[in-house]
């Protein structure tokens, strides 16, 4: 009998591993798919079998997994990368499998089209322009008004997403977005969008059915890196239904509601506004977040939706958890990084990770990839799960050294890999 494979189109930095796991303890054999399966370093340590194909080729894919499918029973294809969830669709359509229609995802994907697909269903969100070159750029943030945030149609991770105050951060961000230094994966366009101010949230669903609502602080502007997150967001019942509400309307307008979904909001004067809707399980600590939190497993229930076999999303317990991100306050070699098994130890810490080792150049970005770490801590009540996340985080330490050559910069950034 022929063994259950589940093919990964590529992967993502933290849910990769976890999804590659997940597969290995429901019984199936994970097969990554991907243009350089050398970039992720899990693989070997997991044996995970990994074929290097040109992952931007359909056909290319469509001939794989045929290949494969002489020697394996395909379960399911999927994805943890959102640059390749609308691809997954797309093969799960050829091979007859279940999954996510393929022109919805595109169409989320593109946030401009996004945007005008829920400004018609009448889903409360910022102003927004689409820009081409500098000068639409400059028109738009005039029309809007300043300050604006500005980024890629296309994208995820927070990369080239940045506030702009004044004219001068506007045309320091349209130069490096358009000139040369953001790696784009489509044709450049950028979404100029209203600043919405007020506490940010998002919604955590799968099918048509909120499991959770978390909220979470940044660093300091004008980039959008996570310094803190809780789930269960403290929230009235009213709050948490509006939220609900909205989110279900955000899946009609789009064509949602097939696997994972998460969507951002900030909750301004006028109530709850889309920030931006994501047609797949949310990146960083989420899947551990819920895990802890309520006891459901995010990942393996994607994962039986992908087979065909029913999920369960029923809640087992009621915890706080809480993730802080280790983000650096300059540029340069890190000499050290230590304190993790002291933190490790502390009563209700969950896990504690280090994305670096030592040597390494450290190159902030303004995006996801700027965290040293995460600590994430958990208890039956939010006061406390924030008395233990700050005991652990406080025996956690580092030292970066500043660049001393223009050169040695450079050749930190050149170590980034699009995720």
């Amino acid at each position: 009998m022929a063994r259950r494979a589940l093919i990964l189109i590529e992967g993502t930095r933290n849910a990769g591993l976890l999804y590659v796991q997940a597969a290995q303890d429901h019984g199936l054999d994970p097969i990554i798919l991907s243009a350089d399966p050398a970039r992720y370093d899990y693989l070997a340590a997991e044996r995970v079998e990994a074929i290097r194909v040109d992952t931007d080729n359909l056909d290319a894919l469509i001939g794989e997994c045929s290949r494969l499918s002489a020697t394996y029973d395909i379960a399911g294809i999927t994805s943890s990368a959102e640059s390749f969830y609308a691809t997954a669709g797309k093969l799960c359509r050829y091979f007859d499998l279940p999954g996510p229609n393929p022109a919805s995802i595109e169409r989320c994907c593109d946030k401009f089209t996004q945007r005008q697909l829920l400004e018609e269903a009448g889903v409360p969100m910022p102003a927004y322009r689409l820009a081409v070159n500098a000068a639409d750029v400059e028109i738009s943030a005039a029309e809007i008004g300043l300050p604006v945030i500005v980024k890629p149609i296309v994208g995820s991770g927070s990369r080239g997403v940045r506030l702009c105050r004044s004219i001068d951060e506007l045309a320091e961000h349209t130069t490096h977005l358009l000139g040369g230094k953001h790696i784009w994966r489509s044709p450049q366009r950028i979404l100029v969008e209203e600043f919405a101010q007020g506490v940010y949230y998002t919604a955590s669903i799968m099918g048509n059915e909120v499991i959770g609502i978390a909220t979470a602080e940044f660093g300091p502007p004008p980039h959008f890196v996570f310094r803190e997150t809780i789930l269960p967001a403290p929230l009235t019942a009213d709050e948490y239904t509006r939220i609900a509400d909205v989110s279900l309307s955000c899946l009609k307008a789009l064509g949602l509601g097939w696997g994972p979904t998460s969507i951002e909001f900030r909750w301004t004067k006028n109530g709850p506004v889309v920030i931006e809707v994501n047609p797949r399980l949310a990146g960083g600590t989420t899947a551990q977040r819920f895990q802890l939190a309520f006891g459901i497993d995010l990942i393996t229930e994607h994962i039986k939706l992908v087979v065909g076999e029913k999920w369960d999303l029923r809640r087992r317990h009621s915890h706080t958890v809480a993730a802080r991100y280790l983000i650096p306050d300059r540029d340069g070699t890190l000499d050290w990084i230590g304190g993790d098994i002291q933190a490790a130890a502390v009563p209700g810490v969950a896990e504690v990770k280090f994305n670096v080792q030592p040597k390494t150049p450290i190159v902030r970005r303004g995006d996801y990839t700027d965290s040293l770490g995460y600590v994430i801590a958990a208890s039956p009540s939010l006061a406390r799960t924030q008395e233990i996340l700050q005991h652990a985080v406080g025996l956690i330490g580092w030292s970066i050294t500043p660049f001393s050559t223009l050169n040695e910069q450079e050749q930190g950034a050149a170590d980034y890999l699009p995720d």
